[in-house]
């Protein structure tokens, strides 16, 4: 819905330049690597966010389950976005002026526009296709892989973003598939769960323990301004108006984790030429692990202090 789409934009926007500010002005971080830092850690992970909605127990209103889960699968375009142009900006020493601004502009909305059209057709083109084989059930799950890879690789080619395409892609089939759907989505889920495990096996062997104290404290005061002042900041301003509680916009405030994705899009940055180090991805390894432990343990207890009710027609409290 448009909560999650201005969260996904907006929200993004606000929360990597919040931090990006914070760690100019408090760690002392050069302002370019500093925005740098703040667009790198501005999604939420999809992964996590499922997970603990799933597990909590908290009986959240629809409204409020499918803005979280729906923000967390369509920020990651944005980000990247932002990564990707921040990097080459700092990498190349380049000025941010007008025409630069103006180009970056008219690719975001090219990355999303095409990515959601490349998402939303491609995704119902699949559909047909699967409708109309005759395969064994369990051949399915194999063909929306294929398919969504494909849709996937066709939508970067065109100037689009191929992680929102994919995930629309997703969606589509699961709402308009009429074949063996469990089989598909049972067989994604494992997928998903196998990949999480080998991304953060892999994204750990990148870290060494010791080069993490020298940047304990730096990364904690980014990761407590992104906690406490950039996420509520960035949902009070995106959704403050469009009819939330007050307890629900609490909720939907701390409910911020950071997860893979930051994780991956501070190698990016490391790796590309330019002043960029080590260093940097130590810091969001850090603002990352501190989300999901000190955010992810205290979910359920805040879904129960603030007492949020699943149904439609109750009445929430609005203090």
């Amino acid at each position: 819905g448009t909560p999650s789409v201005v969260l996904a934009t907006l929200g993004v926007i606000v929360t990597a330049g919040v931090v990006g500010a914070a760690a100019y002005v408090l760690v002392g971080m050069p302002l370019p690597l500093a925005m740098l830092l703040g667009a790198v850690v501005a999604s939420t992970d999809a992964a996590a966010t499922f997970m603990l909605i799933q597990q909590s127990g908290v009986p959240l209103r629809e409204r409020v389950k499918q803005t979280l889960v729906l923000e967390s699968g369509l920020n990651d375009p944005v980000a990247i976005f932002l990564t990707v142009v921040l990097t080459v900006l700092v990498g190349s020493n380049s000025a941010l002026d007008q025409a630069t601004i103006s180009s970056f502009v008219l690719m975001l909305l090219s990355q999303i526009s095409f990515g959601m059209l490349g998402g939303i057709a491609g995704g119902r083109v699949l559909v047909t296709i699967m409708r109309r084989l005759d395969l064994p059930e369990g051949t399915y799950p194999a063909v929306a892989v294929a398919g969504a890879l494909a849709i996937f690789s066709g939508t970067i080619l065109i100037g689009g973003s191929g992680f929102l395409a994919a995930y629309l892609v997703g969606i589509t089939v699961r709402n308009r598939f009429d074949g063996p759907l469990e089989r598909v989505v049972n067989f994604n889920e494992a997928l998903q769960w196998v990949s999480q495990m080998v991304l953060f096996l892999m994204l750990g062997l990148l870290v060494t323990p010791s080069d993490l104290v020298s940047e304990f404290w730096p990364a904690i005061v980014c990761a407590s301004v992104l906690m406490f002042i950039a996420r509520p900041l960035a949902v009070w301003i995106s959704v403050g108006a469009m009819g939330f509680s007050l307890k629900e916009t609490t909720f939907l405030s701390w409910v911020g984790l950071r997860g893979a994705v930051p994780i991956l899009l501070a190698i990016y940055p490391v790796v590309a030429p330019g002043p960029v180090t080590a260093e940097f991805f130590n810091i969001v390894f850090i603002i990352v692990a501190s989300s999901l432990m000190l955010q992810g343990w205290t979910i359920v207890p805040l879904g129960k202090l603030l007492k949020l009710a699943s149904t439609e027609n109750k009445t929430l409290a609005s203090e």
